[in-house]
C-alpha cells in the first residue's frame, strides 16, 4: 500500500473512529465511482431510519477494500471484482455500471474501436488525425493505480499492454471529466452515472453506451458495483445493505444511470 492509501486508511480508522460497530453508525469508504450513488443511497435510507447515520467516503476501490479488511470501516465500495487475495471478503454486486469513454465537446471524432482505444491509451495512436480528427497531439487521461474504475478498463481494454508514459493520471472520474470538458485533445474514461453535457461520449464500433445496449451485452464496458464487508453481513450493515437491494433503492439506482439488479 503506498503512503497516500495507507494515510487514507489510518484516518479512516482513528480519524473517523468507523469500525461500523457503533450503534447507529455506518460508514462506507472506497471508489469514486460508487461514492456519488452510495450517497444517494444513504440519504434514502437515512429518510427510513433516521436514528441512523451513514458516512460516505471516497479513496479509491483498493483502499476501501483495504480499510475493510483492516476493520477499519463497516462497508468498502468497489468499481471492480475482488481480486484472488481479496475473496475471503464478504462482497455483494449493488448493480453494474458502464465505463464511457469521452472527449471534448469541439473535438469532431464520435466513434472509436476498441484497437483504437487501445491504441490510444498505450501511446501508438498520438494524434487525432490518426483517428479521423484533427492534428493535434492526443492528451490521454486515466486513474491512478488502485482505482477500480482502471482496474476495469484494463482488463476490459487494455489486456496486457501498459498505459502510455505520457498520459495524465487523476485521481478521481470527477477530475478526468473537468480536463476533458476544457481540454479539446483530452480523452479520458469514467463512469456513465458521470456522463453530462459538458463531455462528449464516444460510440464504440457505432454502439452507443446506454443503458438498453449494456443490458443487451451490445455495449461490453461493463463493470460491477460493489459492496464489501469483512464478514457476511449482519445487524445494521445486513438491514442497509437489504435496503440497497430493495426495489425501492435499485429504481433510484436505475434513475442515476446505472444498470439495476435483474
Amino acid at each position: 500500500m503506498n503512503v497516500i492509501r495507507l494515510g487514507i486508511v489510518l484516518a479512516l480508522g482513528f480519524g473517523l473512529g468507523c469500525t461500523g460497530g457503533k450503534s447507529g453508525s455506518i460508514t462506507i469508504a472506497g471508489s469514486t465511482s460508487v461514492q456519488p450513488f452510495a450517497e444517494m443511497l444513504a440519504e434514502l435510507y437515512m429518510k427510513h431510519h433516521p436514528a441512523t447515520n451513514i458516512n460516505v467516503q471516497g479513496g479509491g476501490s483498493s483502499a476501501g477494500i483495504q480499510a475493510v479488511e483492516s476493520g477499519a470501516c463497516a462497508i468498502g465500495s468497489s468499481s471492480r471484482t475482488l481480486k484472488p487475495a481479496e475473496q475471503h471478503l464478504s462482497c455483494v454486486v449493488i448493480a453494474r455500471d458502464g465505463i464511457v469513454i469521452v472527449v471534448n465537446r469541439a473535438n469532431p471524432v464520435a466513434d472509436l474501436t476498441l484497437d483504437q482505444i487501445r491504441g490510444i491509451f498505450t501511446g501508438r495512436i498520438k494524434t487525432w488525425s490518426e483517428v479521423g480528427g484533427g492534428g493535434a497531439s492526443i492528451t490521454p487521461i486515466t486513474r491512478e493505480e488502485g482505482s477500480g474504475t482502471r482496474s476495469s478498463f484494463q482488463e476490459l481494454v487494455m489486456g496486457k499492454e501498459f498505459f502510455s508514459d505520457d498520459a495524465l493520471v487523476e485521481d478521481s472520474n470527477g477530475a478526468i471529466r473537468e480536463i476533458v470538458a476544457t481540454d479539446p485533445a483530452a480523452i479520458g474514461y469514467i463512469s456513465y452515472g458521470l456522463i453530462d453535457n459538458r463531455v462528449k461520449a464516444l460510440t464504440i464500433s457505432g454502439v452507443p453506451p446506454t443503458v438498453a445496449t449494456m443490458t443487451a451485452g451490445m455495449y461490453t464496458l461493463v463493470r460491477p458495483f460493489l459492496f464489501v464487508t469483512r464478514t457476511v453481513p449482519a445487524g445494521q450493515i445486513k438491514k442497509f445493505i437489504d435496503f440497497v437491494l430493495s426495489p425501492e433503492a435499485q429504481t433510484a439506482l436505475q434513475h442515476e444511470g446505472l444498470i439495476a439488479l435483474p
